[in-house]
């Protein structure tokens, strides 16, 4: 929630950016006009500035003015934390989300205009035990699906935790050594990039590497096989800081009504230092996820 007394937001938590925003009572894109919006007027604790907030996503974009106010998440009262006052979303992206607005919760360094992200003030504000957050996404449209702030559940994380260092502080960026299906290598053969992020559902892979992996796959170039294949398919395998972590067809492989779909879509995203790979929710399903800002280390969990 937002201001005083307290205006309610359902938000992505996004590890792939940095910003808060919501929709505002400014807004008349219809993306706002069918979410909750937040009106700086009603807040007896908003303070407005004359700064200007534009973000592009990978799908959808806004643009809006930057505010500060309380924000709560769950029972943690962040004060001061500037966040974004949507003023336009065009186009159709946002109109359909069950979400509001995006907490981003990548690193200061990618914050558009600069702004605080959230769990940095929550650092800051020494409201989480530890400098750490950590994502559990269900499997199965299951309920449970949960992100904690300063601390690992234990519950979790009985398969042991492999902790990576991570290769940039802009989004939470590893290394990848290679990624193999069937014991041979397909992609990435010399290291690539990756990125490990909530707000993705899919896998997101370079144009190149798709090819070949719904080749390989028997899929079609839109990803399509059908449905009884695909229980047999192989697990493709990340490799990453020396250990293989395989996500298995049953995360993949996507059913809606009577038809399959593997769930890759291309994605050409340049870095620095190579292509990069996103690893989505897809992936996440399979791995508990620890963001380590203590350590700069992402700790990967197999689910029991």
């Amino acid at each position: 929630s937002i201001g005083t007394p307290a205006q309610e937001f359902t938000v992505v938590f996004d590890t792939g950016s940095s910003n808060l925003w919501v929709p505002s009572v400014y807004c008349s894109s219809p993306a706002c006009s069918n979410h909750n919006r937040f009106n700086p007027a009603e807040s007896s604790t908003f303070i407005s500035t004359n700064e200007s907030l534009y973000i592009a996503y990978g799908t959808g974009s806004m643009s809006g003015v930057l505010g500060y106010d309380t924000v709560t998440v769950s029972n943690i009262e962040v004060i001061n934390q500037i966040f974004g006052l949507a003023e336009t979303e065009p186009g159709a992206s946002f109109y359909y989300t069950p979400f509001d607005g995006i907490l981003g919760l990548a690193f200061p360094s990618i914050a558009s205009s600069g702004a605080t992200p959230v769990f940095d003030n929550m650092m800051m504000q020494n409201l989480v035990a530890k400098d750490l957050f950590s994502v559990y996404l269900s499997k199965d449209g299951r309920s449970g699906s949960f992100v904690l702030f300063g601390a690992i559940d234990p519950l979790y994380t009985i398969n042991g935790i492999t902790w990576i260092p991570l290769s940039a502080e802009t989004y939470w960026q590893i290394r990848m050594d290679s990624v193999s299906i069937g014991g041979e290598g397909i992609a990435c053969a010399f290291g690539c990039q990756a990125i490990v992020d909530t707000g993705t559902s899919l896998l997101a892979v370079p144009d190149r590497a798709l090819g070949t992996i719904l080749s390989i796959l028997g899929a079609n170039s839109n990803g399509e096989i059908s449905c009884t294949a695909a229980s047999r398919l192989p697990s493709v395998v990340f490799h990453i800081n020396g250990k293989a972590f395989p996500v298995p067809p049953s995360a993949y492989v996507m059913e809606s009504n009577g038809s399959c779909i593997v769930g890759f879509q291309g994605m050409d995203v340049p870095t620095e230092s190579g292509e990069l790979w996103i690893l989505g929710d897809v992936f996440i399903r399979e791995y508990y996820v620890i963001f380590n800002r203590a350590t700069n280390m992402l700790g990967l969990s197999r689910l029991p």
